[in-house]
């Protein structure tokens, strides 16, 4: 493990390691979205990390945090997403944004999201790929993804079932409502939810505990863990024939766009949890 604190940047992600622990804080302003950018720079540093692991013992565990006091990361970029052609054959593979984030899961490191903002759509999925999740009382968590005529598309369907059972996951999928910081930690979405004035030290605590043990004991007790759960690949493929299966249509156009004319996407509609319910309310004309 390293002693001393080296910085390396990955796009939108800069990581520090610091004896075993690498801190990757995410900056991506404007808005902190989800989009092809931050995607890049998340393959660019999982690379990194496991091409120094395989000559040495650098990096035992990640924790992702955000430079942005209000959102950990936004969404899925809606604008990018209306500009994308459905592929003309049924996917063989998962997209590159669930595979990914899969590689938080299946990477022989622990990783930890410490969270205390918004984080929807995508931000939600990316989150919900890391093992352990940390929150602060002012976090919000979120799928609005069928109300713009899609699913979610990036592993999100696979770790809410997983993490909250069925019948929640199919409220927080369906409906698109907000979970709260303390309902999230209730139901398994978060691991616990603590003041945002003690968020860090126990994400550390727990975050030294894991690097100090070997590195070895820490990729099987992952394998093992996740074989008591079955296969997760067949299932992230299904996803991503039905989120195709639903842009294919069309359906999300008219949608998206009403979501977007509505302020949806914009920080200030972002933020305020009511703001943006009335986005969607006017995006399905409910109101």
């Amino acid at each position: 493990m390293t002693e001393q604190a080296s910085e390396q940047s990955f796009g939108p992600f800069t990581m520090t390691v610091d004896n075993g622990i690498g801190w990757v804080v995410i900056d991506h302003p404007p808005k902190q979205l989800v989009d092809g950018a931050l995607i890049g720079g998340l393959i660019g540093l999982l690379n990194a990390v496991e091409a120094a692991n395989e000559v040495g013992d650098q990096v035992s565990v990640l924790v992702f945090e955000s430079a942005d006091s209000e959102f950990f990361l936004m969404h899925g970029d809606v604008e990018q997403i209306l500009a994308m052609e459905a592929p003309a054959d049924v996917p063989a593979e998962p997209n590159v944004a669930a595979a990914t984030f899969d590689r938080c899961r299946t990477m022989a490191v622990a990783t930890i999201g410490m969270i205390d903002g918004v984080a929807r759509g995508g931000g939600s999925e990316f989150l919900l790929s890391l093992d352990m999740r940390f929150a602060g009382p002012r976090t919000v968590l979120g799928q609005p993804e069928v109300a713009m005529g899609i699913i979610p598309g990036a592993s999100g369907t696979q770790r809410l079932a997983r993490l909250v059972g069925r019948s929640r996951a199919l409220e927080i999928v369906l409906s698109g409502n907000d979970v709260t910081a303390e309902e999230a930690a209730a139901i398994g979405y978060v691991n616990r939810v603590l003041p945002s004035d003690e968020l860090r030290a126990h994400t550390a605590q727990v975050a030294r505990r894991i690097a100090a043990s070997p590195r070895l004991s820490i990729a099987k007790a992952k394998q093992a863990v996740d074989a008591a759960l079955g296969p997760v690949e067949p299932g992230l493929l299904t996803e991503t024939q039905a989120m195709m299966a639903c842009s294919a249509t069309g359906q999300h156009v008219p949608l998206m766009q009403r979501f977007l004319d509505a302020g949806g996407q914009t920080r200030e509609v972002e933020r305020d949890a009511s703001a943006m319910a009335a986005v969607v309310d006017q995006m399905l004309e409910l109101d």
